[in-house]
């Protein structure tokens, strides 16, 4: 973690502890506080800075609309968030610019030599903590939460749903293997649908597997297989080459999820360190900004920007201008409850300052 994102974590530790002291779980009472301040209206996610940005979800196709409890039906949750985001369409689903990122949900730091940090981050972000931070993110505007799907975090998030906490949407890559046939692949999708996910996108570890290895066919049958389903279908990628053979031949996603970062941190590769498309060591997971402002500008979809604080190398303040500014539509942002407020406010910033870009908003 860079430092200015780890700057504001000894207040949140020393909660952390009196909690430890304490009952050490919320109460029903605590979480429906929070839950008082969520926002219901879909249309609350404004969206001025693209024509047509307002308007509400539309109900899902198919089995899927069935099968997914009602939002909004719950009189303790209608009040508006604090704070509107500008948002985007992706499909049929209103998504807020910035997103909540799953890995510090899930432990994963990228936090290269400093392994600590992941235990650090697994006793912070509890089970209930984590109920707390997407609620505390719906206060301040974003909607919609990026994961892939680890069973601790599944548990939870079908908690979130199934108890109606609150509204939070959720993007989620299934992490099977792509194998002739898809069965396991395609079980997980059904899963994932079956656990609420709004939308379904190939994990990037796999669409840079399935991309270097040629295997188009699997990548193509992995994005029609979430399309079936009626919802959203993305695909992943650290590796650049990713998007460029998607668009070549034919694989129609809904949108990408890609890395976008500068390399303007002390801890940044020097240019002979840059080997493959990304590296935990020297941390890096966009090899080549300028070539992706390239390559992505001429992408006709929706572009969901992820590690673009290089894993918390770069501030947000640095890194949210940057990135919509070179033509993220979204930006898809790991953050503990207590940078959200903050993050919120800088993306309002950033999305603001953007309006003069050369990519036109594709979402």
């Amino acid at each position: 973690m860079g430092t200015a994102r780890w700057a504001r974590l000894p207040t949140a530790l020393t909660a952390a502890l009196r909690r430890a002291a304490g009952s050490g779980t919320l109460s029903a009472e605590s979480i429906q506080e929070d839950a008082d301040h969520v926002g219901t209206d879909e249309t609350s996610c404004v969206s001025a800075d693209v024509p047509g940005g307002l308007g509400g979800r539309r109900p899902r196709r198919g089995r899927r609309q069935t099968g997914r409890r009602g939002r909004g039906e719950d009189p303790g949750i209608r009040a508006q968030p604090a704070d509107a985001l500008p948002c985007g369409k992706i499909g049929e689903l209103t998504v807020s610019r910035l997103l909540l990122g799953g890995n510090l949900l899930t432990h994963y730091t990228h936090s290269r030599d400093l392994r600590y940090v992941y235990n650090l981050t697994a006793h912070y972000n509890t089970d209930e903590k984590i109920i707390e931070t997407m609620l505390l993110a719906e206060r301040h505007g974003i909607n919609t939460l990026s994961v892939h799907n680890p069973p601790p975090i599944m548990k939870t998030l079908r908690r979130y749903r199934n108890e109606r906490i609150g509204k939070m949407q959720f993007i989620i890559c299934p992490t099977a293997e792509c194998r002739p046939g898809m069965v396991d692949y395609a079980k997980q999708v059904d899963d994932l649908l079956d656990a609420g996910a709004d939308a379904i996108y190939v994990w990037g570890v796999r669409g840079d597997q399935l991309v270097g290895q040629g295997k188009m066919d699997l990548l193509k049958e992995a994005v029609a297989i979430a399309k079936a389903a009626g919802v959203p279908s993305g695909v992943g990628a650290h590796d650049l080459r990713v998007v460029e053979a998607c668009e070549k031949h034919g694989v129609e996603p809904d949108f990408y999820i890609k890395t976008f970062h500068h390399h303007r941190y002390p801890s940044a590769p020097h240019p002979d360190e840059l080997k493959g498309p990304y590296a935990e060591h020297p941390g890096y997971w966009c090899k080549d900004p300028d070539r992706t402002i390239e390559v992505m500008g001429s992408v006709a979809r929706p572009w969901i920007a992820f590690k673009v604080m290089a894993a918390g190398a770069i501030p947000p303040k640095d890194a949210f201008p940057y990135v919509f500014g070179g033509g993220a539509d979204h930006v898809l942002a790991g953050m503990f409850d207590f940078e959200i407020a903050e993050d919120a406010d800088l993306a309002r910033q950033a999305v603001a300052a953007a309006a003069k870009r050369k990519r036109p908003w594709r979402s």
